[in-house]
């Protein structure tokens, strides 16, 4: 307890290191695995199959959060092209890759197969870090987030069936599968998001900690279920996610804060176990077949993955080589790595030692120049707004919910008055919160950047007053007139 203690402080505090720097800190994660495994302090471990476990374990921890976090009107539109770049792009990839890894390096055709297999996976955890960090059109960074929690499903298919041993199964077969699986994952996560999210909105828990441990319960739940119905848990567990990310529950604020904790735990242990699993001695001396499979998935197989299942959409061709570039690798292809490694034989270890070497060098190398490759292609402006954070709490004797609403910088509410929200009835602006200090607001009352208003609704006009306070949180007290959204709660007035 001690010793994990120590790691998991150290880890927090690489993250301010890595924010300084531009450093990804999973890189600095798998520093501490390494610096602490046998080559290291001398920590001895090599289990392959219980590192699989809990890759898989903190993999649907990371997606969890990562579809909680998900906006469903930004990834909506982009939902048909995010789904053919996360199969037909991924069988691309595949090809191109395991191509390269033949002809170029000498790999026989089957290890060659499991090893584009491994690596043609973006990483969620990766590109939910990087991608939210930067102001990219919206559309455009759903895509490509929606990409990763979808292409998972498919890589791991593909990767056990090809590890397997014995004679390989056609490919109609193979893609039967994928689709079944697909089908199933995607069906078992939207059940159990919203059955759980009806019976979350009827449920008054006695304390508000316990609404984040039943939607991450939740969405563990849509993992097994999808799993055991033989379907994608991995897209069961990102889907749930979405589902009760975008839907009314209470205290939403506080169950994406616990999420997100939980994930930076994940991710830590995930990295640091990894390094641990990893043999520094040994890592050089496929070096430079890594360099080569890398050079060939970053400049031919993604590239070509990208323009070519992309083609029916007419993508503008500076979104498509953005896309490319930001094809980032962490650590799915490492665990997936695993598989093969879990049953000895077959040149496994040289695969695991590839894909390791391959994810640090393209991690260091992508993720730092990502935001430059965006500005150089004119794509690193965003939304000018700050979406508002908006809590709700149920009042159960009261019938009623306590609203909490924090104004972030960039908000269009500053400088609205409490009048001019134009609140349906039912509902009233009780407490504003600034500078430390709270004070009961009149009518005449103008918001600021940085307040917290606290706001009283009944279960009748809950959804009314949220959507008012969106819109105008985006338009401005003109919200409503000039076609934002919200207006129905203002015709209401």
């Amino acid at each position: 307890m001690l010793v994990s203690a120590l790691v998991l402080l150290v880890a927090v505090a690489a993250v301010r290191l890595s924010s300084r720097t531009g450093l990804p800190s999973l890189l600095i994660y798998l520093g501490i695995g390494l610096a602490i495994g046998q080559d290291g302090l001398g920590v001895e471990f090599d289990n392959a199959e219980l590192t699989q476990v809990l890759g898989y374990a903190a993999l649907v921890v990371i997606l969890a959060e990562g579809g909680l976090s998900t906006k469903w009107r930004e990834i909506r539109p982009v939902m048909p092209s995010a789904a053919v770049l996360a199969t037909v792009g991924v069988g691309i990839s595949v090809g191109v890759t395991a191509a390269a890894a033949h002809y170029l390096v000498g790999m026989e055709w089957q290890l060659a197969l499991i090893m584009g297999s491994v690596v043609s996976s973006t990483d969620a955890a990766a590109v939910f870090s990087v991608l939210r960090k930067m102001p990219l059109p919206r559309r455009l960074a759903g895509r490509v987030e929606a990409e990763s929690g979808f292409n998972d499903p498919p890589v791991v298919i593909l990767v056990v069936a090809f590890s397997a041993t014995g004679q390989l199964d056609p490919w109609h077969l193979m893609l039967g599968d994928i689709l079944m699986q697909l089908a199933i994952g995607v069906a078992a996560g939207v059940a159990v998001g919203k059955l759980g999210a009806w019976g979350l909105r009827r449920v008054a828990l006695p304390a508000s900690g316990l609404y984040p441990i039943a939607v991450m319960a939740l969405c563990v739940l849509a993992y097994s279920g999808g799993a055991l119905a033989q379907g994608s848990g991995f897209l069961a567990t990102y889907i749930c996610g979405i589902v009760l990310g975008n839907a009314k529950l209470p205290h939403r604020p506080a169950t994406r804060g616990f999420a997100d904790g939980m994930a930076w735990i994940a991710q830590i242990g995930l990295f640091v176990l990894l390094g641990l699993l990893a043999t520094p001695s040994k890592l050089l001396d496929d070096f430079g077949t890594a360099l080569v499979i890398g050079l060939a998935l970053t400049l031919v197989a993604r590239p070509a993955s990208v323009v070519l299942s992309t083609l029916p959409f007419r993508l503008p061709w500076r979104e498509q080589a953005l896309m490319s570039w930001a094809g980032l690798r962490g650590a799915v292809p490492i665990i997936l790595a695993t598989i093969p490694l879990a049953n000895p034989g077959r040149d496994s270890e040289r695969i695991f030692n590839i894909v390791f070497v391959l994810v640090v060098v393209l991690t260091l190398v992508q993720a730092p120049t990502l935001p430059w490759v965006a500005r150089k292609l004119g794509l690193g402006a965003g939304s000018d707004t700050t979406e508002l954070e908006i809590e709700s709490a149920p009042l159960e004797q009261l019938r009623g919910h306590l609203i909490s609403v924090a104004i972030p910088g960039g908000s269009r509410m500053h400088g609205v008055e409490v009048a001019e929200l134009r609140l349906p009835r039912g509902a009233a602006v009780t407490l504003v919160v600034r500078d430390g200090s709270s004070f009961v607001p009149t009518p005449t009352t103008a918001l600021r950047h940085g307040d917290e208003l606290l706001v009283v609704a009944t279960d009748a006009v809950r959804d009314a007053v949220e959507r008012r306070l969106m819109a105008v949180g985006r338009g401005g007290k003109l919200a409503g007139w000039l076609g934002t959204a919200g207006s129905s709660a203002l015709r209401r007035r």
